[in-house]
């Protein structure tokens, strides 16, 4: 019998693909890849990576709530950017959604992200 819980939650978008929001094992919760979809209407915040970054933060922030932590509970955390030029504005942001100390994190550049976002991040909670 598997320890898997999926998480979900209509406070963040619903997946685009064949994945969950995020599958708790344990005390252990990993938060699939968001990208700033506006959970309503799915459809992409307007403006520039400031705004994609908060909209992203603010959906891991609900998925993390459903999952019974919050975005201070994390571990590690992953982010993708189409453009690494833009590496300072997003830690501006992270840093309103972030208590110190600060999870482990990466950060990559990568060519393209869905619908054409510059921004994605995955998360990875310790409850």
């Amino acid at each position: 019998m598997s320890n898997k819980e999926i998480i979900a939650t209509n406070n963040a978008p619903q997946a685009i693909g064949p994945y969950s929001q995020a599958v708790k094992v344990g005390n252990t919760v990993y938060l699939s890849g968001q990208i700033p979809l506006i959970p309503d209407t799915m459809e992409m915040i307007e403006g520039g990576i400031t705004e994609q970054a908060t909209q992203v933060f603010k959906n891991l922030s609900a998925v993390a709530e459903a999952a019974g932590g919050s975005l201070n509970d994390a571990a590690k955390v992953n982010i993708s950017l189409t453009d690494l030029g833009e590496f300072t504005q997003v830690n501006e942001v992270m840093m309103q959604y972030f208590s110190h100390p600060y999870p482990a994190r990466a950060c990559v550049q990568i060519a393209a992200l869905p619908r054409g976002a510059m921004i994605e991040v995955e998360v990875i909670l310790a409850l």
